[in-house]
């Protein structure tokens, strides 16, 4: 499905990760450092919001790390 990283201030690493698709958008676990643990929370975002929050560079998909055996 996808995990995004999500903008943040200072050196905080949250991401997104969708869940679920649906017909009008998407169930999403936030997870974001909160002072050195996680707050986690499920959400939904609607399609057009997702779309507006890559295109505004607020969410960057983490393109997945493929191992190659020699």
């Amino acid at each position: 499905m996808g995990t995004y990283t999500l903008k943040s201030i200072g050196k905080s690493t949250d991401y997104m990760t969708i869940v679920k698709e649906m017909d009008d958008g998407y169930v999403v676990r936030i997870v974001r450092d909160r002072d050195g643990y996680d707050e986690i929370k499920t959400d939904f975002i609607s399609h057009s919001l997702f779309d507006s929050c890559v295109r505004t560079g607020y969410i960057t998909k983490i393109e997945e790390s493929v191992a190659v055996s020699a």
